[in-house]
């Protein structure tokens, strides 16, 4: 027949560690029963009782003081499990940034800028690598990487295909005469606004867009460049 399970004699320290757990906290706080199954073992208690007096398995406190008199009072902190595996790797984070930065329009979508709602339907359904994320986790990730969803920023470039030409020009005259002073104006639209769109990106660094000046009706521009100086 096999001998009863009882903890092992307590140490001074361990019976003052038990009692104070036991005044001072909770009763329904997985320490504090722990404690309550060691210190009655202890004292002679049978497992029974013991579990009656816990409301508990009498295999767990059987368990809890076999872990006690292998370890000590580490068996009161108990060893959970890790729960359940990420379903979000690493890789599927940084493909989940890199298509948050990137506009709809490159990836064949046929709208300007992304959406919650349309970068999980897309992350959940693309060519490259399917990841299935709730609205709510994606807008997590994307503040945990500093993504948010910002205002793209516009400049303007020369479509002229003489521009360089023009530069060199400008370039040897004011070389050649230093002194000369030259003013240019411009009259065209009183209204041109480039209106940036908006989309997500980095914390502090938008992405930049081209401003579109191009306007194919009702609209003329005049150019002029005056030279104010003596004539050379």
């Amino acid at each position: 027949m096999a001998e009863p399970v009882r903890a092992r004699r307590l140490s001074d320290h361990e019976g003052q560690t038990l009692v104070r757990l036991v005044r001072r906290g909770r009763h329904d706080s997985v320490r504090v029963r722990r404690a309550l199954m060691v210190m009655a073992s202890a004292s002679g208690t049978p497992v029974r009782a013991i579990a009656q007096l816990v409301a508990a398995d009498e295999d767990t406190v059987r368990d809890v003081i076999h872990a006690f008199n292998e370890r000590g009072l580490a068996a009161l902190d108990p060893n959970w499990a890790g729960g359940r595996p990420r379903r979000i790797t690493s890789g599927d984070e940084d493909f989940i940034v890199a298509t948050a930065a990137t506009r709809p329009e490159k990836l064949g979508r046929p709208f300007t800028r992304w959406s919650i709602r349309k970068l999980a339907a897309y992350l959940a359904d693309n060519p490259t690598r399917v990841v299935v994320i709730g609205r709510e986790r994606l807008r997590q990730y994307l503040r945990e990487h500093k993504i948010s969803f910002q205002r793209t920023r516009t400049w303007k470039e020369s479509t002229d295909p003489r521009r360089e030409a023009k530069l060199d020009r400008i370039e040897e005259v004011t070389t050649r005469f230093p002194n000369r002073c030259f003013a240019f104006d411009q009259f065209g639209p009183l209204s041109i606004r480039p209106h940036g769109g908006s989309g997500w990106a980095r914390e502090g660094r938008p992405e930049r867009r081209p401003a579109t000046y191009r306007r194919d009706q009702g609209v003329r521009y005049f150019h002029g460049c005056y030279s104010l100086g003596d004539d050379q």
